[in-house]
């Protein structure tokens, strides 16, 4: 790949990689909380919660970046408190296109692990209460695992999807060649310069194997674990 992409082009696919992968760790156990919230809690608001935990599925991109500029700048609420006290500063940061699109990936983990934690029976849960199971108990030994290919779907579905996060990291990140330049805006950036549309050719074709790949592998995952589950009950 180093032979075929120029050094820019190479940088622009790492930082995508890296800036994917870091926004599945930022938003990864939240978003299975939030399931969990969602698929078995009551509570006031509920429906209120879920709505805003599904919001970036529907809102432009553009919207969510400039919501986290109001909030992470350096003179936002967070961001100001965030610089201010230990010198962290997410606007145009490598770190600031991972927030952007953790927050775009969110409801796509909290949706695959929903659908997991859905399937699963209540009754095995009860079972193990009567055998003496606190609810920690419960959850970490016979929820967590049965849960799990809902969790590895939903985290690989939204690393591919991460790869690809365009108006938001933009907005939130800015285009900075090696710092938030991802595939998505090199590919942007490219088809703004005269003579680059055999390196926006070049980039789209790695940006769709990537996520084809995640998508493909998302699916693998489940049912692999689905059948290891099925082997084990």
């Amino acid at each position: 790949m180093e032979a075929w992409l120029a050094p820019e082009e190479w940088s622009a696919v790492r930082l995508s990689l890296e800036v994917a992968a870091r926004s599945v760790a930022v938003s990864l156990v939240p978003a299975v909380l939030a399931a969990v919230l969602l698929s078995r809690g009551r509570f006031p608001g509920r429906t209120l919660f879920d709505a805003l935990v599904h919001l970036p599925l529907v809102v432009p991109p553009v919207v969510v970046g400039w919501g986290l500029l109001m909030l992470f700048g350096v003179r936002g609420p967070v961001g100001s408190l965030l610089h201010e006290w230990f010198g962290v500063r997410l606007v145009f940061t490598t770190e600031g296109a991972a927030l952007a699109t953790a927050v775009m990936s969110f409801p796509l983990i909290v949706r695959a692990v929903r659908l997991g934690l859905d399937g699963v029976d209540p009754g095995l849960e009860a079972a193990a209460g009567t055998l003496g199971a606190g609810r920690l108990d419960r959850f970490f030994a016979v929820t967590l695992p049965l849960m799990s290919p809902g969790i590895l779907a939903g985290a690989v579905t939204a690393f591919a999807a991460g790869l690809g996060e365009f108006g938001a990291v933009i907005t939130f990140a800015s285009n900075i060649p090696g710092e938030t330049q991802t595939l998505p805006l090199a590919i942007y950036s490219a088809t703004q310069t005269p003579g680059g549309e055999a390196a926006a050719g070049r980039l789209a074709l790695v940006s769709f194997v990537l996520a084809v790949s995640g998508l493909l592998l998302a699916e693998l995952i489940a049912r692999r674990m689905g059948r290891l589950l099925g082997r084990a009950g």
